[in-house]
């Protein structure tokens, strides 16, 4: 039930980046739901082999590549949704970065259970 909240959560905040950012189009509320989905299987599973693939560029820049990742998984989910479109690379990177803020505040209003 809390992964579905959290779903629909980000999808509201793909719709509110969209009226922000010129750059970043979502053609429907249906459109941004299946974007917050494709992200979350794209953060699932191919974040992670690209971040072990660019392990020592991101070393090297102290972390600040893990921002190149986040933008080229935001591309990727503008590729394979239609109805959702990035017009470059640094909308891309401020969406990315953006997004991550409105999740954490969103996601910091759902109480979570404590267990014993």
């Amino acid at each position: 039930m809390k992964t579905l909240l959290k779903l629909l959560l980000t999808a509201v905040a793909v719709v509110v980046l969209a009226t922000i950012l010129p750059g970043i189009q979502v053609a429907s509320y249906t459109a941004a739901i299946w974007v917050a989905f494709v992200i979350a299987l794209l953060n699932m599973f191919v974040r992670p082999l690209l971040v072990l693939f660019t392990l020592p560029a991101t070393i090297l820049s102290l972390g600040l590549f893990l921002f190149v990742i986040n933008a080229i998984i935001i591309l990727l989910a503008g590729n394979l949704v239609s109805g959702f479109a990035v017009s470059g690379f640094f909308t891309a990177l401020l969406f990315s970065v953006l997004l991550s803020v409105f999740r954490s505040v969103l996601f910091g209003l759902i109480k979570e259970e404590k267990r014993k």
